[in-house]
């Protein structure tokens, strides 16, 4: 390939960005260039696009192809209890220090199908505390949104799930497990764009995870304070497995436990 045609199909990415920023307010520049070219381009490839600004044309008159977009994009593989022994230190060690402050506000923040809040809604239910908690989940995904909300899921995202709790919050259909009614009542879904919109405050428990490696150093950094900004004071904040924060003190937090940060 020559610099020519190098520079003219940078050219076609960068102005397929600007587009897509124009249109939804979605910001891949904030996204690690190197990951989500590559992820889109075999996207585009799939579908029989050969450039950017034939694929964003094409996403203009089709839905389901917009729809699949935002699919890939958001990279939506989650399951129940995922790092379970992480998910264990909350619900044993953490969770008890924030009951003083009830009731209990928390975020999933970038939900995708739900399988992340439906697991705090079985920790805060196992503790007693569902009814008096309130659990907000976001995502930027409408089609994420709408499976979390229908709340039915294939046996392979129950595999880290203590089998006590399958029994308890899960009714099989099929080939499917139905989340218990209870829970989906508990999780109140909406939409979202973290690096565009404002966030709430006064919550007790943030937990966004397997999200942030997918981010630029600057667009982490802008999430890490305006996470830190809607904790209360000893709000935690809990992230993924690949997502330690090197210096918490910058963003008024402090560690806690590994992959949990408190607000000071």
């Amino acid at each position: 390939m020559s610099l020519l045609e190098k520079g003219t199909e940078q050219d076609d990415y960068v102005l397929f960005i600007h587009k897509i920023k124009t249109a939804t307010g979605i910001d891949l520049a904030q996204y690690k260039e190197a990951q989500m070219k590559r992820r889109l381009t075999t996207l585009r490839l799939r579908h029989g696009y050969d450039s950017f600004a034939a694929f964003f044309e094409g996403m203009e008159q089709n839905k389901a192809l917009f729809l699949d977009f935002l699919d890939r994009m958001t990279i939506n593989v989650s399951e129940f209890w995922r790092n379970r022994n992480r998910w264990e230190v909350l619900q044993n060690t953490l969770l008890p220090s924030l009951t003083s402050h009830l009731p209990l506000k928390v975020w999933s923040a970038a939900c995708s199908t739900g399988e992340e809040p439906y697991t705090l809604a079985m920790i805060l239910d196992t503790a007693g505390l569902l009814s008096s908690s309130k659990i907000i989940a976001t995502d930027i995904d409408d089609g994420a949104l709408a499976r979390a909300q229908q709340g039915t899921y294939l046996e392979r995202s129950l595999k880290e799930v203590p089998e006590q709790v399958v029994k308890k919050y899960f009714i099989p259909e099929g080939l499917h497990y139905k989340i218990d009614p209870k829970l989906a009542a508990a999780v109140h879904f909406s939409k979202q764009n973290l690096l565009m919109d404002s966030f709430e405050d006064g919550f007790d428990l943030i937990v966004c995870r397997n999200v942030m490696i997918y981010f630029t150093e600057e667009a982490k950094h802008v999430l890490y304070q305006k996470f830190a900004n809607a904790l209360r004071p000893g709000g935690i904040l809990f992230v993924g497995s690949t997502e330690q924060i090197f210096s918490p003190g910058e963003y008024g937090l402090e560690g806690a436990e590994t992959f949990f940060y408190r607000k000071k």
